[in-house]
């Protein structure tokens, strides 16, 4: 018997996790969730699922598990919503632009005891892991320092930027994540410096394209972040972790493995173009990990509690910014 699963947000992200979910023989697709009726009725018809309202999808009582992939600020009402429930629960990042809501949300998930995956799809990434790996196993030693690039091709509609909470709550949570991940401890102190030079009228819509941020932990690990929403070759992803013994690092996937070599010198092929194209892998094992975290087989990787601590560094950094100082990073007591 395969697991019916509800997903709620039929949108770009919405659309990969239901392909995944598909394609997973373990689980099916049973209820697709969204305000726009064209959207759910697409994504219903290729994974044979049906278009249901959020009532008629949480009543009933087959239903397994929540896939949220909404707009972000419907994620914290719609994790009250299905927690008492006692249903697992995969939400996308962030758990919502508040830290103070995004905490309540993670408490009531944490009391209720709901399997909970929070969708950092890049530490699914095989490379990435198995660089975690190598840190986890004592390769590269004493881990020092950690560099961590990522860079955008284009940036995002205005629209967009006016409601997504900003550069550091929508972009760089990922590598805040990442950060938390590789150092193997929060850190304690943060700052960070951002403008808006690549596209002014980012800036004048209240946000940055460009910003650095700084992360140290109690135990002195640093690590620095590079965000752009500008990278003309393409989708720029990046990390490296400086350790006692050895350095490791994962660098840009290219588009092919072609390399052109001449008197004019070597052409290699450009960097993967976007995240679709660079983390397809990652997000089918995200989505296979929850399934299988539905099963009882296996226990969330990326929680709630990832989810909230990566937002908090998120404001932190902002707050950094802002104030133009260091600021000692403060977190919930969960």
């Amino acid at each position: 018997m395969t697991l019916p699963i509800a997903l709620i947000g039929a949108g770009r992200i919405g659309r990969l996790h239901a392909a995944n979910i598909h394609a997973d023989a373990r689980a099916a697709l049973r209820y697709v969730v969204d305000p726009a009726p064209e959207a759910a009725a697409e994504v219903a018809a290729a994974t044979g699922a049906r278009v249901a309202s959020l009532d008629e999808a949480l009543a009933d009582r087959d239903v397994a598990g929540v896939v949220i992939a909404s707009a972000t600020d419907a994620h914290a009402d719609l994790i009250e919503r299905i927690a008492p429930l006692g249903l697992p629960i995969f939400c996308e990042k962030p758990l919502d632009l508040s830290v103070a809501r995004a905490t309540a949300c993670a408490e009531a998930a944490i009391r209720r005891e709901i399997p909970f995956v929070t969708g950092f799809n890049r530490r699914y990434d095989p490379d990435f892991a198995r660089l975690h790996a190598l840190i986890r196993e004592g390769t590269l030693g004493n881990v020092e320092s950690v560099h961590i690039v990522s860079r955008d091709p284009f940036p995002p509609p205005l629209d967009y930027v006016r409601t997504s909470g900003g550069l550091f709550r929508d972009m760089a949570i990922h590598d805040l994540d990442m950060a938390r991940w590789l150092l193997g401890e929060d850190p304690d102190e943060i700052a960070a410096s951002a403008s808006s030079v690549a596209f002014p009228e980012i800036g004048a819509a209240g946000d940055v394209d460009t910003a650095l941020i700084l992360l140290r932990t109690p135990a002195g690990r640093l690590c620095s972040v590079s965000n752009s929403r500008h990278a003309s070759y393409g989708y720029d992803q990046r990390i490296e972790v400086h350790g006692s013994l050895r350095t490791a690092r994962v660098g840009n996937l290219p588009q092919t493995q072609l390399l052109v070599a001449g008197a004019e010198g070597r052409v290699r092929s450009g960097a993967k173009q976007f995240f679709r194209e660079r983390y397809p892998e990652a997000y089918r094992l995200e989505m296979r990990h929850f399934v299988s975290v539905v099963l009882g087989e296996e226990t969330p990787r990326t929680t709630v509690r990832d989810g909230l601590r990566a937002l908090e560094l998120a404001d932190a950094a902002e707050q950094a910014f802002r104030e133009k100082r260091t600021i000692s990073v403060r977190y919930a007591d969960l």
